[in-house]
């Protein structure tokens, strides 16, 4: 008896894959404001004969959620999946799902979410995105935070079931439950992200605090910077950017349940090997610990070669530090251990394989680091947790793209094809780089092969 809004419902694809292969529908409803997409939806729902349960609508998608709002029909599901940002929608959205319902957000506008254009993502989502290592599991935690402040204004709030990152996008699964107590606790959910520009480490700055005062919590200002005006690494400045969600992304009982329904119906999806890598390594997450590093960012800080995934977890674990791996970047290392942890085994690694000195100029990061002697020896023989299960499994975790310019098209526009403008400038752009005048594919800075 489920109600389910398809709100941006384009070709109606979606909705007629969730009449025929959802159980335990009772409605469903796919909406869009174009003229020729309403009418394709009715063409397609009826071709595959799933008119009792598909109910296309020409309306605008936030005037129809406000509407369900305002006749207090809710939907116990909404997915919103836009072109770029699904920002104007969200408001309408977190009112118009049911108590406890499923909000289903995606948002393609990564170079906004990672940093590229923090200003637009302020105006968009209520936080300044960084432009680091750990940008994509960022995205997430913006878009997250993002929801819950717009929930918020309505005595509501968001819990995460499912956090992905994938491909060019992201995309969220969250409930939303009504409830001013636990309102509350939402500015302590919610951090500020500090990041050095040089040696890239990076501490969280709650909001808020709770602390439990007899059989509730106490709410309070949080107490900081947890950093001082300039990196104690390497004495370069701080980015700060944030707000941004502080808690885990995912619930960790309904990706195992997930994983559990896949197991039970072997072949139901060609993309399973995938739906069932990118989950295993989600479970395996660390879920207290927000952003990672990276092993390319660490040893290209020191100006060293670059340990392998293996050594490097060995050696936190043999420090007594938890570390995990993350969904959302292929070398990631997630762990509990703090910056200094990190850069003493980094100094450890630097002195098995020395950095050639005319690497370190005085004022860089990396001879800031190495000229501090480690106050950890580090071991980086093999742990025997060291190698992930779903590394030992070879499941496939982080795929190829399927083709060459993998990612989002051309946006749509009324009758087909593409802008007049975006053509012209596809015309005039194309083979730039292969049509060079006489003399262009000289160098144009002296190196020593060139001045020989």
């Amino acid at each position: 008896g489920l109600r389910v809004l398809e709100a941006l419902a384009a070709s109606g694809l979606r909705s007629v894959r969730f009449a025929r292969e959802v159980p335990g529908l009772g409605a469903i409803v796919a909406s869009d404001c174009s003229p020729r997409a309403a009418a394709l939806m009715a063409r397609n729902v009826a071709r595959n004969g799933v008119g009792e349960l598909v109910t296309p609508r020409l309306a605008d998608a936030r005037m129809l959620m406000y509407q369900s709002k305002a006749e207090r029909e809710p939907f116990d599901v909404i997915d919103l999946d836009p072109y770029g940002s699904p920002a104007p929608f969200l408001d309408a959205a977190v009112q118009a799902v049911s108590e406890g319902g499923l909000l289903c957000v995606t948002c393609t506008d990564m170079a906004v979410m990672a940093g590229n254009s923090a200003e637009t993502c302020y105006s968009k989502y209520g936080a300044v995105s960084l432009k680091g290592k750990f940008c994509h599991e960022m995205a997430l935690r913006i878009i997250l935070h993002s929801l819950d402040l717009r929930a918020n204004c309505y005595q509501r709030f968001v819990v995460p079931l499912l956090s992905v990152s994938a491909d060019f996008y992201v995309r969220v699964f969250v409930r939303v439950f009504t409830g001013q107590a636990k309102v509350k606790a939402s500015a302590s959910k919610q951090a500020l992200v500090f990041h050095c520009v040089g040696c890239g480490s990076h501490h969280l700055q709650r909001l808020g605090r709770a602390t439990s005062h007899g059989s509730g919590f106490k709410y309070s200002a949080a107490t900081g910077p947890p950093v001082g005006p300039t990196c104690e690494f390497c004495q370069q400045r701080h980015q700060v950017g944030g707000p941004v969600w502080a808690e885990p992304l995912h619930d960790p009982a309904f990706v195992e349940g997930v994983l559990a329904a896949l197991e039970r119906s072997p072949g139901r999806f060609s993309t399973e090997p995938r739906l069932r890598g990118m989950l295993s390594v989600i479970a395996e997450e660390l879920s207290d610990v927000p952003l990672y590093y990276t092993l390319d960012g660490l040893s290209s800080t020191i100006r060293s070669n670059t340990p392998s995934l293996l050594q490097l977890r060995s050696a936190l674990l043999h420090a007594g530090f938890r570390v995990s791996l993350s969904h959302a970047c292929r070398n990631a290392v997630k762990t509990d251990a703090p910056p200094a942890v990190l850069w003493d085994i980094m100094r450890c690694w630097a002195k098995l394989h020395p950095v050639k000195q005319e690497r370190l100029l005085d004022s860089s990061p990396a001879a800031r680091i190495l000229s501090v002697e480690p106050t950890l020896q580090a071991s980086f023989a093999l742990h025997e947790d060291a190698n992930p299960s779903s590394r030992k499994r070879g499941l496939k975790r982080f795929p190829e793209n399927p083709e060459a310019f993998w990612g989002p098209k051309a946006r749509a526009k009324a009758g087909g094809g593409i802008a007049p403008s975006l053509q012209e400038k596809r015309e005039r752009l194309q083979n730039k780089r292969t049509q060079r005048p006489d003399g262009a594919e000289l160098k144009q800075f002296p190196c020593k092969r060139f001045k020989e």
